[in-house]
């Protein structure tokens, strides 16, 4: 595949085509024959191109002697940054012990309930509904880990009764209450050691579905890093047949992603379960920075956080954090090690020629 490298202007002409909203901020553009000057994601009819001219920034265009558009105003707050800034205020209500609506949220922010459900969706990749119930899921664990009796920490995560929690535990911990509390005691783990292309491979499954896929050269750590992810729980070798079921999680790792149909027990924080979203929605063969990711969930500035986030993934492949890279493009730390990291990058780049 031949690559080549557009200039500044290039980029920005393209960004003006594509109408890009994640470009605004970072420069505007003129068009001489109006005298007037825009944001990249302006839906206003594209000038020619031999009559644009770019600015670093509105002062820049102002100081040149253009007016601003009053369509998209490019002198105040984005679009897409009014519609971050509403998701996060949203977000901090939703964070409330109290259970809010859609329609009393929407009321409070003084929007239509459907437009902010599908503004919501569209940032956070979650609905309200699913968001606050996410918030409370992780009250509720913080509370068991930390000793409270179960009841009390049923209520005090937000929970209208204990019986709305016992209807939906499974899905809010998968697992009871008590066996969380107890660290997973009780719950059996079956797991599969095999070969791969990128070395040995662990696949666990909980009663939920594929729980762990962990990679490595030595079977003993493998077992040993599962066994610290769920320290109560009872983790036992599968059989013969379990193992030999393991085919589509193989081809997996082998090249295949989209072969894997087996059911995931993915288990995380509301914060991680945003961020291994935003992962599994990059396209093979194309890396993402950090700061991208934190800007596609809607926190810009929890860059840290999101490495956190790709670091605590127990699936690998399948929640692709190997397509994660430093702002400057250079790899940075991965779970199973830079070299996997790279190995898989070039295959998929290979892949998509």
């Amino acid at each position: 595949m031949t690559h080549t490298t557009l200039t500044d202007a290039e980029r920005r002409w393209q960004a003006v085509l594509a109408r890009d909203a994640r470009a605004d901020g970072q420069f505007v553009f003129a068009v001489v024959t109006t005298g007037i000057f825009c944001r990249p994601s302006c839906r206003a009819r594209h000038a020619l191109r031999e009559n644009v001219r770019f600015y670093t920034d509105a002062q820049a265009a102002l100081a040149a002697g253009f007016r601003p558009c009053k369509r998209c105003q490019p002198t105040g707050l984005s679009p897409h940054t009014r519609h971050i800034d509403l998701v996060a205020r949203a977000c901090r209500l939703l964070e409330q012990e109290t259970p809010v609506t859609l329609n009393m949220l929407a009321h409070i922010l003084a929007v239509s309930p459907f437009h902010l459900h599908r503004l919501f969706k569209s940032v956070t990749g979650m609905t309200p509904k699913a968001w606050q119930q996410a918030q409370r899921a992780r009250r509720l664990r913080n509370a068991l880990t930390q000793g409270e009796a179960v009841t009390d920490a049923v209520m005090n995560a937000g929970f209208s009764a204990t019986s709305a929690f016992y209807r939906q535990a499974d899905a809010t911990l998968g697992m009871t209450a008590r066996q969380y509390r107890r660290g997973g005691e009780a719950m059996t783990i079956r797991f599969a050691l095999e070969s791969c292309l990128l070395g040995r491979c662990l696949v666990a499954v909980s009663e939920r579905g594929v729980c762990a896929i962990l990679l490595g050269e030595n079977d003993d750590a493998l077992v040993a890093s599962l066994a610290t992810m769920f320290p109560q729980a009872q983790c036992v070798p599968g059989d013969s047949a379990f193992s030999a079921g393991l085919n589509q999680v193989i081809a997996c790792l082998d090249g295949d992603p989209a072969s894997l149909t087996l059911p995931l027990d993915i288990r995380g924080t509301a914060f991680q379960m945003r961020v291994w979203q935003a992962l599994r929605e990059i396209p093979a063969g194309e890396t993402r920075s950090y700061q991208q990711i934190a800007k596609a969930i809607g926190h810009p500035r929890a860059v840290r956080a999101v490495a956190s986030a790709c670091a605590a993934n127990k699936l690998a492949l399948v929640i692709p954090c190997h397509r994660v890279v430093r702002g400057d493009g250079a790899l940075s730390g991965y779970r199973w090690g830079v070299s996997r990291k790279a190995a898989l990058l070039r295959r998929e780049a290979q892949q998509e020629e």
